[in-house]
């Protein structure tokens, strides 16, 4: 066996170009592994310390007016273990830059021991005086430069309060730091949470002894949908808006949806690397022995048995997959670390520890060396049709024929030798073409999923933020307002166009299927909005009846012309049935619409509004900036610098996968380029002899790969649309939607770096061709 090893040693040295193409696929389909692997249980395992240490909400109820007596009736009730009290507000920040509109989220914190939703004081102290004292979550306060000792000039109905900033904290409901399910980015600047002491909230939003919030603990957390129903009932006499549960809140979506995709990213990546690796290695392998049909003849009457030769070439296979799985663990660990830490800029999780788990190390290896232990079984089980005697001769050359495009005489005659060449072998070569042609696919297919994730990521702002929505501004009340308001504004700033708006949550009931969500009332010809069904007609709110959006229909089963439920919160109001008119496509957010004067007929009270949205030239922030009333004042031009901000995370992401891509497609081109180099031999020896250069000779070659790349590129369309679309159904939710249609840029960037790929796998390709030794093929004439 040591001759078999020494001879080992000499078949991978020979090889070396091709065995580190295939490791460093296999190291890019662990690495991809371990480090999405880990970032998602080292996400995991501190999400689930942190919330056990703060402890974590299970569910919220939004509330008109709730007193603190009846609060206090809800413990050990209907499987509660604890109900705390608290007050909720979207209220301005006055800043020094008078033109920029701020708001922030006073949330009161409940007088208790032990606190649901507990704070984590990164910097500071807590409260000491509670009338003058605020703790500010850490994301806006590092956007704002807020330090512990300065002063916040916060306005509450009306009255402005200086309130000190005693600490910097860390908060488990904003972990991910966003307003509401509509917005698409954290704002860190121009949103933010600060918590204050009950007293004050209480005192200062004027609710005495009541709250607008309760939050729950409850005893078993598989229950909660069965604790909803009975809440929903108990408290609907005090004006229950909204009843959220864990799974839910938007904060622990955001980064539960996250790690999720993590996962199911670290179990489909790999498989498609180790499944490439596999198809090369057992290729190469069943090459090699074709090529050493006399040495295994001689070990065989040597006294080798077939195990012994067949272990010889998988031991080659296990090796390209132990090294690879090696270098591609480690380095994966390495990106985990840093991915983690990356993530660090969007979950702001203050107890977030970076470990190392090694046996994904061990996996990795066991993983990879099953795939290449297969692979070195089915490349070299031809060893077992060897036999002494007739290996010692070169085997049959395979019968020569006319192929189908020769007899197209038109055609053929066209074309010059050359290219004759290329073409009888791309037909004469049935299972290299196949599985090159596979492996140029599978690069392109997975080089559209990734610039297309990019487009759609455009698409989607896009769409929703100047196609969907259209206006400048949109202003929100902290309380509904009388109509009369809008003139209000019409007097303060000067406006081209402006309509009132209402925004209440209510629950949307279809059989079984209920889900709470915001009915926005519009003008039913407005020009804010432009309604596109699925048709793709464009379509005004309809006078009567309801239009609901794609994703919310699909989550209710119903489909237009359906009549469906509205539950409302309010106090006194009765359930109503109402036709669902038409389906709408949103791109982000789950909502549906009505006519505001249907709206206000039917479910609220005639004459209020909680907005509006106008589009203005005027210094909107600045004039609007003491108004009354107003909660927040969003402007698309701040959506489109916080987009811009997250470009270059996007980017980093789209370049990884690119490049991961590109690798893929290179090692199959090389590695294939260089077997048919390899048994061309005597081929390209006899053109050297009818006067052919080298260099002819090697554009021949890249001939022959170009027409392969085309027929493989037209390929992967709709392999790549096939991804595309399961991609998309898998990250679809709630929160956005990512049906966009493939933009005919897409395929052209994706063909252009699946042709730079070729290009780069054919120069390495070119020393092959200079080192032939063209004589010494022609002396041994074994093909």
């Amino acid at each position: 066996m040591k001759k078999l090893n020494l001879r080992l040693m000499r078949l991978i040295k020979k090889s070396y170009g091709q065995v580190i193409a295939v490791i460093t696929v296999i190291a890019v389909g662990l690495l991809v592994y371990t480090a999405m692997k880990m970032a998602a249980l080292n996400l995991e395992s501190t999400l689930n310390k942190y919330y056990n240490e703060t402890n974590f909400a299970d569910m919220y109820a939004q509330v008109v007016k709730i007193p603190t007596g009846a609060i206090e009736d809800l413990k050990n009730k209907y499987g509660i273990t604890d109900a705390q009290g608290r007050i909720v507000s979207d209220v301005p920040l006055k800043v020094e830059k008078g033109e920029e509109k701020v708001t922030i989220r006073v949330v009161s914190l409940p007088n208790s021991d032990k606190k649901i939703n507990g704070t984590y004081l990164v910097n500071g102290e807590e409260i000491q005086n509670k009338n003058k004292e605020v703790l500010v979550v850490e994301q806006f306060a590092n956007a704002r430069n807020i330090k512990t000792g300065d002063f916040l000039e916060v306005q509450i109905n009306g009255r402005l309060y200086d309130l000190k900033v005693s600490g910097i904290v860390a908060s488990p409901e904003y972990i991910y730091l966003m307003e509401s399910e509509q917005s698409l980015l954290p704002l860190p600047e121009k949103f933010g949470v600060v918590f204050v002491a009950d007293e004050f909230a209480r005192q200062s939003f004027g609710f005495g002894d009541s709250y607008n919030e309760i939050i729950f603990n409850v005893n078993d957390e598989n229950q909660l949908d069965q604790i909803k129903d009975k809440l929903e009932k108990v408290l609907k006499k005090y004006g229950v808006k909204r009843i959220i549960v864990k799974e839910d809140q938007l904060s622990n979506r955001m980064i539960s949806e996250e790690i999720k995709q993590l996962k199911n990213m670290s179990k489909i990546i790999p498989i498609i690397f180790l499944g490439v690796a596999a198809v090369i290695i057992a290729v190469m392998i069943s090459r090699m022995v074709k090529k050493d049909r006399i040495p295994i003849g001689v070990m065989k009457a040597l006294g080798y048995k077939n195990i012994d030769i067949i272990s010889h070439y998988t031991k080659y296979s296990l090796i390209i997959g132990i090294i690879g799985a090696i270098i591609g663990t480690n380095l994966g660990m390495l990106l985990a670390g840093a991915m983690t830490k990356l993530y660090l800029q969007f979950f702001n999780i203050p107890i977030l520890r970076v470990n190392y788990y090694y046996r994904y190390t061990f996996y990795s290896v066991v993983l990879s060396s099953m795939f290449c232990i297969a692979a070195g079984f089915l490349g070299g089980r031809k060893v077992l049709k060897i036999l002494p005697a007739e290996s010692m001769r070169p085997e049959a050359p395979k019968s020569g024929k006319r192929i189908l495009i020769e007899n197209i005489k038109i055609l053929w005659n066209i074309l010059s030798f050359s290219w004759k060449i290329v073409v009888r072998n791309i037909f004469r070569n049935k299972k290299r073409v196949i599985f090159v042609l596979m492996g140029i696919a599978l690069s392109f297919s997975m080089l559209l999923l990734t610039f297309h994730q990019l487009n759609a990521f455009f698409h989607i702002f896009r769409t929703h933020y100047g196609d969907f929505q259209r206006m400048d501004y949109s202003i929100n009340f902290s309380k509904p307002m009388n109509k009369r308001v809008i003139k209000d504004i019409n007097h303060l700033i000067d406006i081209d166009e402006i309509e009132p708006k209402s925004e209440f949550p209510f629950e949307i009931i279809n059989g079984w299927k209920s889900k709470v969500v915001n009915i926005i009332g519009a003008e039913n010809d407005t020009v804010f909005y432009k309604f596109i069904n699925l048709e793709g007609e464009v379509i005004n709110l309809p006078q009567k009846g309801i239009v609901i959006t794609e994703n919310l229909a699909k989550y209710l089963q119903v489909e237009k012309g359906d009549r469906v439920i509205i539950n409302s919160f309010i106090p006194h109001r009765e359930d109503i049935k109402i036709e669902v008119k038409d389906i709408v496509k949103q791109s982000l957010g789950i909502n549906a619409y009505m006519d505001i004067e249907e709206m206000d007929e039917i479910l609220l009270d005639k004459e209020l509004i909680t907005g509006a949205y106008f589009n203005s030239g005027d210094y909107v922030k600045k004039k609007l900036d003491n108004l009354k009333n107003v909660t927040s004042l969003q402007s698309l031009e701040d959506l489109k610098n916080v987009f811009e901000q997250f470009l270059s995370l996007t980017y980093s992401s789209i370049g990884m996968l690119v490049v991961f891509s590109s690798i893929l497609g290179f090692a199959v081109v090389y590695n294939t380029t260089v077997m048919g180099i390899s048994e061309r031999r005597l081929e390209f020896s006899s053109l050297r002899v009818m006067g052919f250069s080298r260099k002819q000779i090697f554009w021949m070659i890249v001939k022959e790969n170009l027409v392969l790349t085309v027929i493989g590129i037209v390929v992967g369309i709709p392999m790549g649309r096939v991804f595309i679309t399961g991609i998309e159904e898998a990250m679809s939710n709630d929160l956005y939607t990512l049906h966009v249609a493939v933009n005919p840029t897409t395929y052209v960037f994706a063909g252009l770096f699946t042709v730079l790929f070729v290009a780069a796998a054919q120069l390495f390709t070119l020393k092959k061709i200079y080192g032939l030794d063209f004589m010494e093929a022609l002396k041994s004439r074994i093909s």
